[in-house]
């Protein structure tokens, strides 16, 4: 019987390999493939009459131009400062949208988890507290005070996050640049 095994094994690593080669030899490769679409491209452009646009060529004169002007500066009190013009009125490089977009986002994600954090520890004192309950509930008064003053603060960063997306749309970036 293990005679009977083997040659079972072996009777059907022959047809798997020649079903394996056979579908092989079937399928063009990744070359013909890579041929097929560039005809087809090319041929769809003569077709419509129209030829392709030139590629505008960026020279480092021009990327130091905008970088030089066109950051974000986080004060030390956590606001952000709204974004500088350049001087020419040209776009910022989309790079640099998304990296600043990303810090607000993440700016206003740690505020709203801080903002969340201490609500949770704000506990008044219950009704049938005995001792240093008034002196509890003002600190926890404190807390609450604190809280709206943060949820002040995250409204304007929020504002501040949909003015720095809504000027990359207008830059005509799409929204994997103002929306990451």
């Amino acid at each position: 019987m293990g005679i009977c095994c083997r040659l079972l094994l072996l009777l059907t690593a022959v047809t798997s390999l020649a079903i394996a080669t056979a579908y092989a030899q079937d399928a063009p490769s990744l070359g013909d493939l890579a041929r097929q679409q560039r005809q087809q491209k090319e041929q769809s452009k003569t077709a419509s009459g129209k030829d392709a646009k030139p590629s505008k060529v960026i020279t480092n004169e021009e990327i130091h131009e905008h970088a030089a002007g066109a950051s974000a500066v986080v004060a030390s009190s956590g606001e952000a400062t709204p974004l500088p013009a350049s001087a020419d009125g040209a776009k910022q490089p989309a790079d640099q949208w998304k990296s600043q977009i990303l810090a607000q986002k993440n700016q206003i994600a740690t505020l709203q988890s801080q903002i969340d954090e201490l609500n949770e520890s704000i506990h008044f004192a219950p009704a049938n507290c005995v001792e240093n309950c008034v002196a509890w509930n003002e600190h926890q008064k404190e807390k609450q005070e604190q809280v709206e003053r943060m949820q002040a603060q995250l409204e304007d960063q929020k504002k501040h996050l949909d003015e720095m997306q809504e000027s990359a749309r207008k830059q005509g970036y799409g929204s994997s640049v103002y929306d990451p």
